[in-house]
């Protein structure tokens, strides 16, 4: 059992707070060391301290709109419910936020460059399996092909965060009770129980979608006719329009503009990385490395491409990842040719099963979130 008795966790104790919280990425070629992320390579974003809980006495309380209202412990979680492991994409909303700020215009928010992802195997039980038990659909019964309309809203109410005494999100109930959704309530994270930090003992795992809503040290699920109230629900993670330029015009807008939810396309190219000199092989070439993810629920990632004259013409990439799914990422290739000399650039794009494919560029929005423009690797010198 994970335990928060080391050395480091201490560490994290004392160093994290409300007013430094624990945000940090890794480099982006050590990123794309291993198609199921380690540990050590994974990105951390937090809106407060890192609570250090005591696992053999937290529960899950599940309650609103259930005709069974539940308090689950870990072990209940681990033992009345078949266990269910899924490999999927964790995003932060922001991920590569430095690149709309700098290609585009200036945005809000952490300088997120582009190794706020990670790919981890998640494993707990089903959070359909759990709302079932507590009731759910005793008590809503949509008409037939029609949507509940209701909402599952997720809290954790151990820590003060930076703009609220707690920290939730939420998505629809649909989605909560679908089998191909695979929405989980994750014990481990790559077969081992979650780290304090990635949020022992439990925490949301919702493939596809922004990282805002897994809620980590959750603590409370909630069936209801609204979206959570929390402030990241209702105040952040929403893509506004480009006329939204400030914090007082944005205002008149949160209420307007639906959350986040799915992930869009995105591919990143890691090697080389940009004002890198690259030596061209003996053949002319040079290798480019990086990786790609799919919009939502409509992957795998199925081509990713890459140029050397700005998008006028693409080779295709190898895709090396071999067990890939429709939530994973995908690890790419590419021996492609490219001309000596200073100040090149080179462009990677991505396409998905569901004939989805990225663009130059995506729109500017204030908060700086969800950008997917191509892949882009700048300012390379050519030798």
């Amino acid at each position: 059992m994970a335990t928060a008795t080391t050395t480091e966790y201490r560490r994290q104790k004392i160093e994290y707070s409300v007013d430094k919280p624990l945000n940090k990425e890794p480099p982006v070629k050590k990123l794309i060391s291993s198609f199921i992320t380690p540990e050590d390579a994974a990105y951390d974003r937090n809106h407060g301290p890192i609570p250090h809980l005591a696992g053999e006495k937290h529960r899950v309380v599940v309650d609103g709109i259930v005709s069974r209202p539940l308090s689950l412990s870990m072990d209940d979680l681990r033992t009345k419910y078949p266990q269910h492991e899924v490999i999927c994409a964790l995003q932060c909303a922001g991920n590569r936020r430095h690149t709309m700020r700098t290609l585009l215009k200036e945005v809000e928010g952490i300088d997120w460059m582009d190794a706020a992802v990670m790919n981890c195997k998640w494993k707990g039980p089903r959070l359909r399996d759990i709302l079932n038990a507590a009731g759910v659909r005793s008590i809503v019964k949509p008409a037939k092909g029609a949507k509940s309309g209701l909402h599952v809203a997720f809290s954790c109410y151990a820590v003060q965060c930076q703009n609220d005494d707690w920290f939730g999100g939420s998505i629809d109930l649909d989605t909560c009770l679908s089998l191909d959704a695979e929405v989980i309530l994750a014990l481990e994270m790559n077969d081992k129980p979650l780290s304090p930090k990635h949020g022992y003992p439990v925490r949301v795992v919702i493939p596809g979608v922004a990282g805002a809503r897994w809620v980590k040290w959750l603590d409370r699920i909630t069936v209801q006719q609204e979206e959570s109230s929390n402030f990241y629900e209702q105040h952040d993670y929403k893509i506004l329009p480009p006329e939204v330029v400030d914090s007082k015009i944005a205002e008149k807008y949160w209420n307007k503009v639906p959350p986040m939810t799915d992930m869009p396309i995105n591919s990143v190219i890691a090697v080389p990385d940009d004002n890198e000199t690259v030596s061209l092989s003996p053949s002319g070439t040079i290798e480019v490395r990086g990786y790609a993810v799919p919009r939502g629920d409509q992957g795998p990632v199925t081509r990713v491409e890459v140029s050397t004259d700005d998008g006028k013409s693409w080779s295709e990439a190898e895709i090396q990842s071999k067990h890939v799914n429709k939530w994973s990422w995908v690890l790419w290739k590419a021996s492609i040719r490219i001309e000596k000399g200073r100040g090149k650039q080179i462009l990677s794009r991505a396409t998905d099963a569901g004939g989805n494919t990225q663009q130059k560029h995506s729109q500017w929005n204030l908060r700086g979130v969800g950008y997917n423009g191509y892949g882009v690797s700048r300012n390379l010198t050519i030798v």
